[in-house]
């Protein structure tokens, strides 16, 4: 590159750089006012990057220069406040988006293999003649199998714009096909399961804040009705949030006119309210909502809504304490940044975002540490930071949602056989070769109860310790087995019936007898009168 273009680039970049501090105050935070700060110090980086390029010994890589002097900025701020390369913030926007483009399949990878689960109906692979048990050995022209590529790298490989074309190569049976795949744009659905529990009690499962969560939950919401619900336990439990505004219509949809659901306030910011506006079509239907510690941001949003208003019961473990308010400024190369501008708060007060000690990229591991999954009596709570609920209950700050009924993880049932089968993922491994000996079987079953009896029928347990000592040398010891039948049986049923036509919803039922918290759910219908 020539000098003179060296010297546009080092000035961009400190214009860029130079104003970033007015860019917050004025194009993102919507304010008119001027920068009043200290220019001199941000041109220092200018300056340090002119002298880098007019005397260091080697050559330059300018853009991966410019690229971590952003991020090492941005690291000076809170742990949210981040810089995305352009690959990373399509990725981000995809995701939350509710659609991709691709090739329309979900797998997992039980042995080196992706093995394709589904192909999404309607998709572009379903339509070229993809099917479930097909093991992807090749992308164009590159092997996948066997050569322990990294799921997400297997994903970016299958991706692409719609419209483009794909080779995906398959082993079925022994022989190599090859299918010509047309990407197109894939829906996302954020409702991994739905259905009902018993005669009046509905289960739904979300697994994100999309742009299409919002439609999504009130049709299953309003299929459940339609079945006899008039108690819903809604699953919130490693849902990482997304966007805010479908947290907030989703809330809305159970509260009364004028309750408060959320404000929103920072520095820059003035105190921004959003409450319900008492159109919401679930308002007379009990509500217990599942969290735990990867239950974050808008998902602790809609827990915060449900408690401080007396609406419904929580229960499981803390939440994840994420509460910040991000905006995006995109640049033209792709990139983008994702600035914090203000802190969610409940409607009693709490800051839902935990503090930024040293140990917060750790606060999970320090969670396990300090016995919190498993000692109500162990969790981090601030007892000087108490607040009220609408019905005067005590709730408390310090990050995270604390639950009203605490569920501990159970670790009693973990016997060695059981954890030597989870490091070797037996389980899945033999999910999938059930699904080669009972294809046609069970690629036929939309029904719960006769997939439930059709397991028991064919032997699950005895043919899961056949496969565990043959392919993998492994043996319960003397009683082990006893032990640990009843917590395994039950995935093992859901690993194997996930391969049914009833998909995820097999999955969930199946879990449900040894799911602790969905039977504590279950028992506590209410804590409010």
């Amino acid at each position: 590159m020539k000098k003179f273009d060296l010297n546009i680039i080092i000035a961009l970049l400190g214009i860029i750089l130079g104003v970033l501090l007015t860019l917050v105050t004025s194009r993102i935070l919507g304010l008119n006012k001027e920068f009043d700060g200290d220019y001199n110090r941000w041109r220092k980086l200018n300056l340090i990057l002119q002298e880098v390029q007019n005397n260091y010994v080697d050559t330059i890589d300018m853009e991966g220069m410019t690229d971590a002097a952003v991020v090492a900025a941005l690291a000076e701020l809170d742990p949210h406040s981040v810089y995305l390369p352009p690959v990373e913030l399509t990725e981000s926007e995809t995701e939350l988006a509710g659609n991709f483009e691709g090739i329309g399949i979900t797998f997992n990878v039980p042995n080196d293999t992706a093995v394709v689960l589904n192909p999404i109906t309607g998709g572009p692979s379903e339509k070229a003649g993809l099917m479930q048990g097909d093991r992807i050995v090749r992308v164009d022209d590159k092997d996948i199998a066997g050569v322990k590529m990294p799921q997400d790298s297997m994903i970016r490989l299958m991706k692409g714009p719609k419209g483009s074309k794909v080779r995906i190569t398959v082993s079925r049976g022994g022989t190599l096909i090859p299918f010509d795949i047309i990407r197109d744009k894939i829906p996302v659905n954020c409702v991994d399961a739905s259905f009902m529990l018993n005669d009046t009690t509905g289960y739904i499962k979300l697994s994100k804040f999309t742009r299409t969560t919002y439609k999504e939950f009130t049709e299953a919401a309003e299929s459940l009705v339609d079945k006899g619900m008039t108690r819903l336990i809604f699953d919130l439990r490693d849902n990482s949030g997304g966007y805010f505004d479908q947290s907030w219509k989703l809330a809305n949809e159970f509260l009364e006119r004028g309750d408060e659901v959320v404000y929103m306030e920072g520095l820059h910011r003035p105190r921004q309210n959003f409450d319900a506006d008492g159109r919401g079509s679930l308002k007379n239907v009990l509500l217990s909502v599942l969290i735990d510690e990867g239950t974050a941001s808008s998902s602790e949003i809609f827990s915060g809504a449900i408690q401080d208003n007396d609406r419904g019961v929580i229960v499981g473990r803390r939440s994840f304490g994420k509460g910040l308010v991000q905006e995006p400024v995109n640049f033209t190369d792709g990139s983008g940044i994702r600035l914090t501008v203000s802190r969610f708060y409940t409607p009693s007060g709490r800051c839902i975002q935990k503090p930024y000690d040293k140990d917060y990229a750790y606060d999970i591991y320090e969670r396990y540490a300090h016995g919190e999954m498993t000692s109500a009596d162990s969790m981090k709570v601030d007892t000087t930071a108490v607040f009220y609920t609408v019905k005067g209950r005590r709730v408390y700050g310090g990050g995270g949602i604390i639950p009203d009924v605490f569920v501990p993880m159970d670790t009693t049932k973990a016997t060695t056989f059981y954890i030597n089968c989870n490091k070797k993922a037996t389980q899945m491994r033999f999910a999938q070769s059930m699904f080669d000996k009972y294809r046609g079987t069970l690629a036929g079953i939309n029904d719960f109860d006769r997939l439930d009896k059709w397991l028991d029928e064919v032997g699950l347990a005895s043919q899961f310790l056949e496969y565990a000592s043959r392919v993998d040398g492994l043996k319960p010891e003397e009683g082990e087995w006893a032990e640990t039948e009843s917590y395994m049986m039950p995935q093992l049923k859901a690993l194997v019936g996930r391969f049914s036509k009833l998909g995820d919803e097999a999955f969930y039922r199946f879990y449900l007898p040894v799911d602790d918290t969905i039977q504590a759910a279950l028992k506590n219908s209410s804590i409010v009168d």
